[in-house]
Formats: structure tokens, sequence, C-alpha cells
């Protein structure tokens, strides 16, 4: 059986264990070093580091420290690498534990990190999802099940100082265009939160004040939210430090394409089994700036979807030029008015729509002025026909049943 190198404690505090950090810097030390073509287990706490509950109160969504996030575990050195190489990580299995069998989903407040749709759902909501085998349900949104496909949010490589400092600078630029936005547009180097992992002393509190915040992607992987890096997928990381420094957690049981609930998929505890290498000289080699991966040959199979449209006109009616964001925007909100004809809240519309694995594409983007983007919602997860007909929709969910909202503060 391969070795379990990163072991966690789902009732203690990530901030003692220094085998997890939640900051990109090329100072942090590396905790475990394997050679190549060697297999392990790493275990993970949910991104939050367990300041989301299961239970049908919000108030922790509401007031979840984001400046925390994202817990990982690692770094874990490839014996070999150096600057330039690619790290071939294969995923070979991955898990959720026998005694956390159940993850959450939840929108944040507009006043606290926002989302995708935060000007439409401005409020903290949450669901909880239990697993059963490979399929969930949630107690919070009724009529639907599916089977999922774990998969960690984030995984990356540490990066070098100079790549560190362009992350920073590019970063603070964009902030400071509107440093007043709520929420911000970047999240900067926050040091009273940061984890350095085994960092100490004046090391540590320099490397804290500098570090990147883990919630976006970057061109070493990161915070890049694909659904299909599941067993049997193989990533290909750049490695820009010696050993690479492979870090990664954020385990999602299931996610729609986009991961639009931003507190999105279906966030949980768990554990990767991977298998690295090395590709000297890769980065060259394949012209490689950002990872490449290949995907999982296991997903959910669902072979019926209703496909909605969205283009570059935002709701209040004005024209934007081949905008994709705004146009799969559009396309969410379309599904979600749809949705709710059948007695789900905007809410749960939303949740599912963040949490079910639904198709997210670029559908058009050179017939000016209007880019086209699709959703594809399997039918197939429904209890019910959510088809069109002469009809008229029928209402299958009762509208008591709601996603937990925060109470006021």
């Amino acid at each position: 059986m391969a070795d379990t190198l990163i072991k966690v404690d789902l009732n203690g505090s990530a901030y003692d264990n220094d085998k997890i950090h939640n900051r990109w810097h090329p100072d942090i030390p590396i905790v475990e070093w394997v050679s190549p073509g060697d297999d392990f287990i790493i275990e993970t706490v949910d991104w939050t580091g367990g300041q989301i509950k299961n239970d049908d109160d919000a108030s922790d969504v509401r007031d979840v420290d984001l400046s925390q996030v994202h817990f990982l575990s690692g770094p874990v050195g490839v014996k070999g690498a150096e600057p330039g190489d690619l790290m071939v990580v294969e995923f070979l299995d991955v898990g959720a534990f026998q005694d956390s069998m159940w993850g959450f989903n939840g929108f944040f407040s507009k006043k606290n990190g926002g989302g995708f749709l935060d000007n439409h759902f401005p409020e903290a909501q949450k669901s909880i999802w239990d697993f059963k085998g490979m399929f969930t349900q949630s107690r919070h949104v009724p009529g639907v099940s599916w089977a999922g496909l774990i998969h960690p949010g984030l995984i990356g490589c540490l990066p070098d100082h100079k790549m560190l400092a362009e992350w920073n600078t590019r970063e603070k630029a964009l902030y400071d265009t509107d440093p007043n936005r709520v929420p911000a547009l970047a999240t900067l180097p926050y040091a009273p939160t940061a984890h350095m992992g085994r960092m100490q002393g004046d090391a540590k509190d320099k490397a804290a004040s500098e570090g990147a915040r883990t919630v976006p992607p970057r061109e070493h992987g990161g915070n890049c939210d694909i659904k299909d890096l599941s067993r049997g997928s193989v990533c290909y990381f750049p490695v820009y430090v010696p050993g690479g420094g492979l870090s990664m957690g954020d385990l999602h049981f299931s996610q729609g394409d986009g991961e639009i609930t931003f507190c999105g998929a279906i966030e949980m505890a768990g554990w990767l089994h991977l298998r690295v290498n090395l590709i000297k000289g890769g980065m060259a080699k394949y012209g490689i700036k950002n990872p490449i991966f290949k995907p999982s040959p296991i997903k959910p199979t669902y072979n019926d979807y209703l496909i909605f449209e969205g283009i570059s006109v935002d709701e209040g009616g004005k024209q934007h030029y081949l905008d994709v964001h705004i146009a799969y925007r559009q396309a969410c909100l379309n599904a979600i008015e749809y949705l709710k004809k059948f007695g789900y809240s905007g809410a749960q519309a939303y949740a599912i729509l963040g949490t079910a694995p639904v198709q997210g594409h670029i559908s058009g983007v050179v017939d000016i002025p209007n880019a086209c983007a699709t959703l594809w919602l399997p039918t197939e997860i429904f209890d019910f026909d959510v088809m069109p007909g002469a009809d008229g929709p029928k209402k299958f969910i009762d509208g008591s049943i709601q996603v937990p909202l925060a109470p006021d503060l």
C-alpha cells in the first residue's frame, strides 16, 4: 500500500499542522520528499479548514474568514526536479473520509467574498449534501441526485521569487483601479492569517507579508476548479523551484463548469492517491506556460441535456462587445428562471448549477457584437420531467424547503 505522507485531523485546527499552508511563497519548506515514479497518499481538510458545519444555519458561510483560505497540504518535493522541468502528476484515486461523508455548497455575502451572481444573490446561503456511495443528495435541494466526480479544485507547484513578485505587482495594480470595490478586484497579501507551514521567526513574518493568496488560478496551476481532474487524470505542472513543491487541497465531490457559486461545487475533506514523474526541460520542449492535463476517463454519464443560451447583453439591456463573462452569466440566469417554474427557489436553482455536473461552453466569439455562451443542464439528474411541453411546467418541488439563509447581522 502507498504511504500516507500527509495526514490531517478534522477535529483540530489547520494552523496546528505544519504540513499545511495557505499562501504561495517559494520559501515555504518542502515537508515530504519523493522520487520520480513514487506513489503516495495526501490527506486534505476542506478549503476553509472546518469553518463550515453540517447544519441548517448559514451564519458560518456569512461569517467565514476568507483571509484564511485555501488550506493546502504540502509542499511535496520531487527529487531531481529543477526549474524548467514539467512535473507529471497522475491521479490514481481520490475519495472522502469514511467518517465525513458530506459536503457543503454556499453563496457568500456580497460584503464578504461575493460570487458570480452576487448582484442577484447578495446574502449568504448554504446547502448540505450527503454522500451515498458515488451519489449525492441534499435535504435543502430536493428532487435531484447525481453521481459525483471527486477532484481537487486547487493543485500546483510553488512559484519562484520572480513569479511571486509579478503576481503581486499586477494584482495590486488591478486592485488600485477601484480599491473600495465590494467585493474586491483582487485578494492581496495579508500576513495576520497566513499559515506558512514550517517557517519560523523573521523569515516567516517576511514571507507572510508577501505570500500570494490562493484564490485565483495562475501560471503554476492553483485554484483552477477543473471538474475533470479525477481518477485517471494526468497533469503536467511547470516547475519553478528546486523540488517543485507540489501542494493541493479544496476537494470537490461534484461541480458544475464555472463553479459559479464561488463557495462552489460540493466542498469536502478527503484524500488523493498520486504518482509523480518528471519531464526534464519539459517547459521549453513543449512550450508550456500554464499547466496542461489529460482528463479523467471516468465521468458521470448523462446523455440528455437542456441547453440554455446567453449573449453579451447584460441584465439592464446594455450591449457589450463579445463579452463571454456576461454571456455565461445570462445563460446561468436563464437556467435559474426556468427551474423556478418547477417550484425551486432561485437559491435552490443556483445551488444546482454550482454543484451538478453541468457543462459550460463558449459557443461563439466571432459574431459581433454578441458572444454566445451555453450552459448544458443534464435532465437525468431530476426526479421529474423538466423538458418544456404544451401543458406547461408542473411544480414538483415543495417551496417550503429552502437553502438556509443567514440571519441578519
